[in-house]
């Protein structure tokens, strides 16, 4: 256990995808637990009144609020790979970070960060053009927000490029690749779902920036943010149970905007 680490982490999770009549996760009970909220923005998930409750249950609890934009694809999740020009991607970014931060605006809220969603995020991990289209639509509506992407991603390089900020994600309940891509899901090894493996494995990313890829290879990475899924089974749970892991390892979870340059 680290008793005096300095260290500092930022605990996310993907809230306000419900959509109508249909509810998808506890935002309500899981915002206690995290510190940031990557909030759905009508493309692959929520709705406008959606959008606007969870914005306010996020500043209610102090939780800071990111836009999670995706592709146009509400019956695929966003989770299908859509091929689009750079325009186009840089079209979607801004009209979905535009619409929540209409949201945050009468709520007195300030966007803290953008983190795109499924099969965009992976492909934009990947492709250097898509992820500086994505990084210069961020960069054209505030300067100031961070891009929250995965590590050593072609995000992270796009980012650098254009002035960017850019905050490391990795992931509680998600399996890697000997590269540090995420294991494409509905692969053996792609989700985590011992508990306590994955907190064991959160805890080393955190502390030594090494987690093993699906491969049994240790890879090395590092985490400015631990994504915990909201939509699981046993999310709250799960939430819980790495906040409390964190903090008995004397990490300080706080939102990026308190430690990210």
């Amino acid at each position: 256990m680290n008793r005096d680490s300095n260290i500092k982490v930022d605990l996310n999770c993907d809230m306000g995808e419900s959509f109508g009549a249909y509810k998808l996760g506890d935002d309500d009970k899981i915002v206690n637990h995290i510190s940031s909220a990557n909030v759905a923005c009508g493309y692959h998930a929520s709705d406008p009144l959606v959008m606007d409750k969870t914005v306010e249950i996020c500043k209610a609890s102090s939780v800071a609020v990111g836009a999670h934009p995706g592709f146009p694809d509400l019956l695929g999740f966003g989770r299908r790979n859509i091929i689009v020009t750079p325009q186009e991607a840089s079209a979607y970014v801004k009209y979905q970070v535009g619409a929540l931060s209409a949201f945050c605006t009468t709520h007195g809220v300030k966007l803290q960060h953008v983190k795109p969603h499924g099969a965009l995020y992976n492909m934009a991990g990947k492709d250097l053009n898509l992820a500086r289209a994505i990084c210069a639509a961020i960069f054209s509506i505030d300067k100031g927000l961070i891009l929250l992407g995965l590590a050593g991603s072609a995000m992270e390089m796009a980012s650098k490029d254009i002035g960017l900020r850019f905050a490391k994600e990795v992931f509680a309940d998600r399996g890697y690749e000997e590269d540090g891509s995420l294991v494409q899901r509905g692969k053996p090894g792609a989700m985590i779902t011992d508990e306590e493996l994955a907190i064991e494995r959160v805890i080393g990313m955190v502390t030594q920036h090494k987690v093993k890829s699906v491969t049994g290879r240790e890879i090395e990475l590092t985490a400015d943010s631990i994504c915990v899924h909201g939509d699981g089974e046993k999310a709250l749970e799960f939430a819980r149970k790495i906040k409390m892991a964190l903090t008995d390892s004397r990490i300080q979870i706080t939102n990026l905007a308190n430690f990210i340059k």
